[in-house]
């Protein structure tokens, strides 16, 4: 039998004299999707087999194939499509997206490790524990009840389409994912639910695992050890698992019996992935439902404006869910004007810098102490303080090699860069004076925690961000304490202000809100409502545990529409003033835009690289159809010692902004290639196609 000429994905960044896909022997013909290990360049790597890019060449003239893992069916078609339309939309290589969305694991064995990894999750599968009785299902209210129906009924259509369920905080979102998955296993069909971040899945795990007794529920996400990451991913694609619950990754989760998809807290910004093919999850999710013919239901307090829009126009259909479960109502807004706020003279309060906590504020967490109801205090800001300063000549804790300031930690007395990781001793003099009094200014959850602490010595305080939870368990731990009754003050950062379903909270504070109002970034306060209302929808969850429930924002600004919106829990007169000053600049979801972005010795070099990519692009562009915006530096501008810039590239049609970006790439492949010193040429470029930071 004469040998086949077979495409191979590799692992490969896109570069201009890269084909999509790599041809080499095999003895028969594959199937697309058949992960088989081929050798590239002097190594032998993971590749996938596909559909496209064999050439003409003689099989004489080409390595074979070395292994062709034959335990693992190959990838559905569905599947490919959607790596396809990733890569093509995001501007990637087709094999670095396929290579990247696997399990390291399954890259890195052969056929026969592989093999026996399937043969020991099929054992453990058979040997699984009896089951136990699942949770009962709880009556749904009105709403809840209204917003099933629907899901079913478009779950019944032969084009379900996508749902958006506005669901303010505490009204049951959770238990409408429930049911609409329960229709879906209920047919034969399996579900995949996206989380935005790792610390939320363990609860809706449990959630899942509790109501499905029996079935077969596996998680996929960053957090897993490389051995639970493929477990899960091959339970997956052998069509053993019912449920899929992950983070942004698992939207690629190969599923063949895909019957529903839900991405709960939809807006959330941990869905756009930062590196490599920066995809956003959501959009995934969408469009992978719109081609395999499966409902996908967006869920959110506070939907992203894109989302809105879509529901305004008719392209999502909108499902509200207004009112919280129970009798449990909205907190009260309560803005303090901390240009009013009169700095103490005299007591404990007089030695802490302003602005600390406002003595209104201070005066309810005392109160709520009496009565026994837990609070929670938000500050997005990690640390004990953002920069250390010298009073006589000026100095601040600048970072070397980053345009950012080192954050003072008084826990283990360093200085830490949180972008390039510099850490050192904090110095016992001024560097540049010696002057020994040398001071923290400004505050972060560090030091509020330690405020707290002196002014309501009888609380018991935790707190939740990126230093306390690094050990592994440290997070379940607190949480744990927490939900049992044993902290009555919880600071942290947003870790702490979305997704918990704390029972016991009746007053939120949130500090130094205001750091977003007037960003550079049309986007920040979109980012802020939604991270206030998820704060906010923090407390009063259960009628039961102290009554009324408040929010307290410190703000110098309280006159701020936004604000104002805020008290009035009002999403959708947010949503509809933000949409008027988009359409009104041009801005998304009235436009599509994409970002390029440099990295280089020099800012010289990196503006260079950026002026000539410019230049091309113009030429590319039909007259007025796509904007090219001058390079401008990123917000840090220098991260360990690289210079960063970027250039936005607008348009009001999206057709077009992508056609002129597949145009452009190989123009900035040449560009990039461009031999010469490390100080006169770019490092790195990349393009962000719908960024949500620029």
């Amino acid at each position: 039998m004469a040998e086949a000429i077979v495409a191979v994905l590799v692992d490969a960044p896109r570069h201009a004299a890269l084909t999509p896909a790599l041809s080499y022997r095999s003895q028969h013909l594959l199937a697309p999707g058949t992960l088989v290990r081929v050798p590239f360049g002097r190594r032998e790597v993971a590749g996938l087999t596909w559909r496209e890019g064999a050439g003409d060449a003689p099989p004489d003239a080409l390595r074979a194939i070395a292994e062709v893992c034959d335990e693992l069916p190959p990838l559905a078609p569905d599947w490919c499509a959607l790596v396809e339309f990733a890569a093509a939309y995001y501007q990637r290589s087709v094999g670095e997206v396929a290579l990247a969305v696997l399990p390291a694991e399954l890259r890195r064995l052969g056929r026969d490790a592989v093999a026996d990894r399937v043969r020991r999750l099929r054992r453990a599968l058979d040997s699984a524990a009896a089951v136990h009785a699942a949770d009962a299902r709880p009556a749904l209210t009105p709403e809840q009840a209204a917003a099933t129906a629907a899901i079913e009924a478009a779950m019944a259509r032969p084009t379900p389409g996508t749902i958006l369920l506005h669901g303010v905080t505490g009204s049951g979102k959770t238990e409408v994912y429930l049911r609409a998955a329960e229709q879906a296993l209920a047919a034969g069909r399996q579900a995949l639910v996206l989380v935005p971040e790792i610390n939320l899945t363990p609860q809706l795990i449990d959630r899942f695992t509790r109501r499905f007794a029996g079935r077969r529920i596996v998680a996929l996400h960053s957090g897993l050890t490389p051995a639970q990451r493929l477990r899960s991913w091959l339970a997956a694609q052998l069509g053993l698992a019912d449920l899929v619950l992950g983070t942004r990754l698992a939207v690629f989760a190969p599923l063949s019996r895909l019957g529903l998809v839900v991405v709960d807290e939809e807006h959330d910004a941990s869905y756009k992935q930062q590196e490599g093919a920066r995809y956003s999850a959501r959009d995934l999710a969408v469009w992978r439902g719109r081609r395999e013919g499966v409902a996908v239901v967006l869920g959110s307090a506070t939907p992203s404006l894109e989302s809105w829009r879509r529901a305004d126009t008719g392209r999502y259909q909108r499902l509200a869910l207004a009112e919280r479960i129970g009798s449990a109502a909205w907190p009260a807004v309560r803005l303090v004007d901390m240009a009013r706020v009169a700095k103490p003279t005299t007591g404990l309060a007089a030695t802490m810098p302003a602005p600390g906590l406002a003595p209104q504020v201070v005066a309810a967490l005392r109160e709520r102490l009496g009565s026994g109801v837990q609070s929670l205090v938000f500050l997005n800001r990690r640390g004990y303080a953002p920069v250390l300063t010298c009073g006589d000549c000026g100095w601040l804790s600048g970072c070397p090699h980053c345009s950012a300031w080192r954050v003072f930690h008084k826990q283990d007395r360093t200085l830490r860069c949180h972008h390039c990781g510099l850490a050192e001793p904090v110095p016992r003099r001024c560097p540049d004076c010696g002057n020994p009094d040398i001071a923290p200014v400004g505050r972060g959850t560090e030091r509020l925690e330690e405020q707290l602490a002196a002014l309501l010595p009888e609380a018991r305080i935790a707190r939740i961000d990126a230093d306390t939870t690094r050990r592994k368990g440290a997070l379940e731990a607190t949480l744990g304490a927490v939900h049992a009754g044993d902290v009555d003050i919880l600071v942290g950062t947003q870790m702490i202000a979305k997704g918990h379903d704390f029972r016991r909270i009746g007053l939120v504070a949130a500090v130094n809100p205001d750091t977003s109002l007037f960003s550079s970034d049309f986007r920040a306060p979109e980012r802020l409502f939604a991270l206030l209302m998820q704060a906010a929808g923090r407390a009063g969850r259960d009628a039961g545990h102290g009554g009324a429930s408040e929010m307290w924002v410190q703000t110098w600004h309280p006159g701020h529409p936004l604000y104002q919106a805020l008290g009035r829990h009002d999403y959708p007169a947010f949503a509809a003033s933000q949409l008027r000053e988009r359409e009104s600049a041009g801005l998304p979801p009235y436009s599509h835009l994409a970002v390029l972005r440099a990295e280089a010795r020099t800012v010289a070099a990196a503006r260079a690289f950026l002026a000539a990519a410019a230049v091309a692009a113009h030429a590319l562009a039909e007259t007025g159809d796509v904007m090219v915006y001058a390079p401008v530096p990123l917000d840090v501008a220098r991260v360990a010692d690289i210079e960063r810039m970027q250039m936005l590239v607008e348009s009001a049609s999206r057709r077009k902004l992508q056609a002129m970006l597949q145009a452009w790439l190989p123009q900035l492949d040449a560009l990039h290639s461009v031999r010469g010193d490390d100080k006169v040429r770019v490092l790195r470029w990349a393009i962000d196609v719908d960024p949500l930071t620029i």
